[in-house]
């Protein structure tokens, strides 16, 4: 199984390093989501976190309000909230096309992104199944995942933090928040948890008045 996984994991690696070049863009993408794949503990949001510091702030591959939105669009769309990581993929691409077209490097950016990011996953489920339960009652290894745990959180406070100044405080912190987006943020939380609306309604809502503001501003 180990061995099919690292084939699984070569090929496109090989294809594109042989096509596109070992420095390209696209090779780049395919070993980072691995390493994002192999390295992040705490599920989707840690993941996210680690990810949007990296594709934003390090590599500048992507820029805070793609990765807002990418959030956005996973959160309101069927399917796991991991998915976002494909947007990102396919964002990193459309920005950087090379001597492809936009949406021909976006395209294969986010399908590398996707093989990478869910084929460890899937080794270490098929590999790891038979020992789950024998290491999980190993104290050393409660110990580490509750220190994992702790670390997480952090990583997930942080993505909240970047998260609010890209949406409220647009400007920076220093500056005065986006007043309307404050609005609509206030106005969303009673009506989910006061109001008890259905989600898609105040999901429609919300996006019908961020609209209707945006148009206002032009």
């Amino acid at each position: 199984m180990a061995a099919i996984g690292l084939a699984l994991w070569l090929i496109p690696l090989l294809v594109v390093a042989a096509t596109l070049g070992g420095a390209s863009l696209w090779t780049a993408i395919y070993l980072f989501f691995t390493k994002a794949a192999l390295v992040t503990f705490g599920g989707a949001y840690a993941v996210l976190g680690y990810v949007t510091s990296q594709l934003v702030d390090k590599l500048a591959w992507v820029t805070a309000d793609q990765s807002v939105a990418g959030l956005a669009l996973a959160e309101t769309t069927p399917g796991p909230l991991i998915i976002v990581l494909q947007f990102m993929g396919f964002m990193a691409g459309w920005n950087q096309p090379g001597p492809l077209s936009p949406l021909g490097s976006a395209l294969l950016a986010g399908a590398l992104a996707t093989w990478a990011t869910f084929l460890p996953s899937f080794v270490f489920i098929l590999l790891g199944a038979p020992y789950v339960e024998r290491l999980t009652r190993n104290a050393r290894i409660a110990g580490a995942l509750g220190a994992i745990t702790a670390a997480v959180v952090g990583i997930i406070t942080t993505l909240v933090l970047l998260l609010v100044q890209v949406v409220l405080f647009p400007d920076g912190w220093s500056a005065a928040p986006d007043w309307n987006a404050v609005l609509l943020s206030f106005a969303a939380w009673f009506l989910l948890e006061r109001a008890r609306w259905p989600l898609g309604s105040v999901l429609l809502a919300a996006a019908a008045s961020g609209l209707f503001l945006r148009l206002l501003q032009q």
